[in-house]
């Protein structure tokens, strides 16, 4: 069924009919629609989850954590500051290997505070041991959170898929929805491992665990993450082969020949696809490169897909404040290290706060990156496109 839905009412749509049996969230701006939206189905009797209304993220993260130990399919959402203070609870998911999916909704950190869309939020989490997905549009965040469910089942990591605010989250779109029906059979009931609801087999989450152990148990749930990327290969390919949508870990566009090539994320990925055919028209070799699956980085695929190119901008909207540029400007630096022949490299930190990148901004890009090819070195690794002065 083709619907004109924006991004928090395709996401909101994807969990009607995915069904958690539990939801505890708290509003937030931009993402506040998802779960309230939700709510109303909750309401009209068309799922059959319990939801939760918690007094802040905190106590909804946590709620959460506790009905996936029980044995629920759980799901939230959030934004910005709301991933903030989930934070602590975030590493703890993550360690008790509790399959939470979070829709969530790219909003910039305070302070200044800020209601728009960078991915400062997101990225301040990375490293919390949660799958991350960025969506380019309203159709791939409906998709990908369908898909994330099962991910995280199979894999026993929680997971985001992110939307960018107001770019996708508000913005009326396409959205083809699968059948009703269709979605429960494609997810299956959640298989369990333990519950702490079974009294006759108990088992023990959240113990303290000192010098003795707790490596090892760290150790457990870094492998978990290092062996991912085959099961989300494996559930996209179920997905399109299903319902005739495919994703890849790393989207590549136009990238058989490119020379110069621009790696992106989120719903940068639709705006850059446009300027590379503009480009291509006039007989320029670009390409592009959207960083879908982040978390865990998929080095293979991303290697793979750069490896022709002669100069590549890499585009961050957000920065680590470390004097060495954006979070994926320093990822693809890192597994280029290894290679016989690297690319020119420079990073574009930009769209802070919801600064809009236009087509022809990232036309200009393009023939920045050409000048680099041209003269063969980069004068400025790092720059703050588009600040005022600059």
């Amino acid at each position: 069924m083709i619907v004109a839905r924006t991004g928090n009412e395709a996401m909101a749509e994807a969990m009607r009919q995915i069904n958690p049996d539990v939801v505890a969230a708290y509003p937030i701006t931009p993402a506040t629609e998802v779960v309230q939206l939700f709510s109303k189905f909750v309401h009209d009797g068309d799922v059959d989850t319990e939801f939760v209304p918690a007094e802040s993220e905190h106590s909804a993260i946590s709620a959460c954590v506790g009905a996936s130990a029980a044995g629920a399919r759980v799901m939230t959402s959030t934004a910005s500051q709301g991933l903030a203070l989930m934070h602590e609870i975030l590493f703890i998911a993550a360690g008790l290997r509790v399959p939470i999916v979070i829709c969530l909704v790219n909003r910039s950190l305070s302070s200044p505070i800020n209601i728009h869309c960078d991915h400062s939020d997101t990225l301040a989490s990375r490293d919390s041991g949660w799958l991350q997905i960025y969506t380019e549009n309203a159709q791939e965040a409906y998709d990908t959170t369908i898909q994330l469910v099962k991910v995280a089942e199979q894999a026993l990591l929680p997971g985001i898929v992110s939307t960018d605010a107001f770019i996708i989250s508000h913005g009326m779109e396409r959205v083809e929805l699968v059948d009703d029906n269709e979605v429960p059979k494609f997810l299956g009931e959640r298989k369990l491992n333990y519950s702490l609801l079974d009294v006759d087999n108990p088992v023990t989450l959240g113990a303290l665990d000192l010098q003795d152990f707790f490596f090892e148990h760290k150790r457990s749930e870094i492998d978990a993450m290092d062996h991912v990327l085959p099961i989300i290969e494996r559930v996209q390919k179920e997905y399109g082969d299903k319902f005739g949508r495919y994703y890849s870990t790393v989207d590549e566009y136009k990238m058989d020949d490119a020379e110069v090539v621009i790696i992106a994320m989120g719903s940068t990925g639709g705006t850059a696809k446009v300027a590379v055919e503009r480009l291509r028209e006039k007989g320029k070799k670009v390409g592009l490169v959207r960083a879908r699956v982040y978390r865990p980085f998929p080095k293979d695929a991303m290697l793979k897909a750069v490896t022709k190119a002669k100069v590549i901008g890499i585009m961050d909207r957000a920065d680590t404040l470390s004097t060495l540029g954006g979070h994926l400007y320093n990822d693809v630096r890192s597994i280029l290290y290894d290679t016989a022949t690297r690319p020119l490299l420079k990073n574009y930190i930009y769209g802070l706060g919801g600064r809009d990148i236009s087509i022809e901004e990232i036309e200009a890009i393009y023939d920045e990156l050409f000048n680099i090819k041209k003269s063969g070195k980069v004068d400025k690794n790092i720059v703050y496109y588009g600040v005022r002065g600059e």
